[in-house]
Formats: C-alpha cells, structure tokens, sequence
C-alpha cells in the first residue's frame, strides 16, 4: 500500500457536486492497493499514519500525532498511485489492485482506523471524484508499506 498524507485545515470530497464526506483539522488521505497487498500492510500504513508526529506542539515543533491533536482523517482511495509513466506516455496501472479486492483492503483500513477512535470519513470507493484539500503548511509525507521489511 502507498499513501500521501496531508496535514489539512480543511479537506472534503464531490461527487456530482455534492459534498460527500468532509474533515476539518487533520490528515488528508490518499490511499493506493497494490496487488498482493494484504491486512498486515493495511495495519502498517494505519499504525504509522495515526502516530505520525507532523502536528506542531507548544513549541512549534512537529512532535504531535493525529491521535494527540484527536484530529480526523479523510481517506480517499487512489488507485492511480500506482501509476508507472516509465514507458511511453501513458501510464500503466497494472500494480494497482483489482477493484473488488481493493475495497475490501480499503474498508479493512477503515474499520481499523475507526476501532482505534479515528473519526474517518471517505470518499465513495470507485467514484469519480472531486478532492479539495487544504493543505496545513504544506505538510506532505509519502509512506509506502514495502518498507515494513
């Protein structure tokens, strides 16, 4: 699994116009499934994302996380993470998963979050839609769950 988290002042989600779900302070949550990605690297990529410490305490320093602040979190899945441009100029996303087994990753994620107290709203999985973010600083970190090894 890969992700970009932002840390937002504001963040929503349209589809057709209409306002599905929405964050004020927090992290905003593009998620991307690999094939073969399996709950251990959803429980990785959650863990870390929520003790991230990218919020700033008394002292202006980054050295609070998602769960010290009692912050939100949009997760909005984004399948085109796994993008590869490298040939040609049209991107491949072959590495992406197969949407049936990606939502169930996906609402694994979900669920994950929420049973550790994450207020978390989503976007409509497979949707198309329209991302607003108002990124805080801008603050904007990668993650990747290949890394757990």
């Amino acid at each position: 699994m890969r992700a970009v988290v932002q840390r937002s002042k504001k963040s929503r989600v349209l589809v057709n116009n209409i306002e599905m779900a929405g964050i004020n302070s927090g992290l905003m949550v593009l998620l991307g499934i690999k094939r073969g990605d399996e709950t251990a690297d959803g429980e990785y990529l959650m863990d870390k994302i929520i003790n991230l410490r990218v919020f700033e305490d008394a002292n202006g320093k980054m050295n609070r996380s998602l769960i010290d602040i009692g912050g939100d979190m949009l997760l909005v899945s984004q399948f085109t993470l796994y993008g590869d441009a490298s040939k040609g100029r049209r991107p491949s996303f072959t590495k992406a998963e197969q949407p049936d087994k990606a939502i169930v990753l996906f609402d694994y994620c979900t669920d994950f979050l929420r049973a550790r107290g994450i207020k978390v709203e989503t976007g409509i999985f497979g949707a198309d839609m329209q991302v607003e973010i108002q990124n805080d600083g801008p603050c904007t970190i990668l993650i990747d769950s290949e890394r757990l090894l």
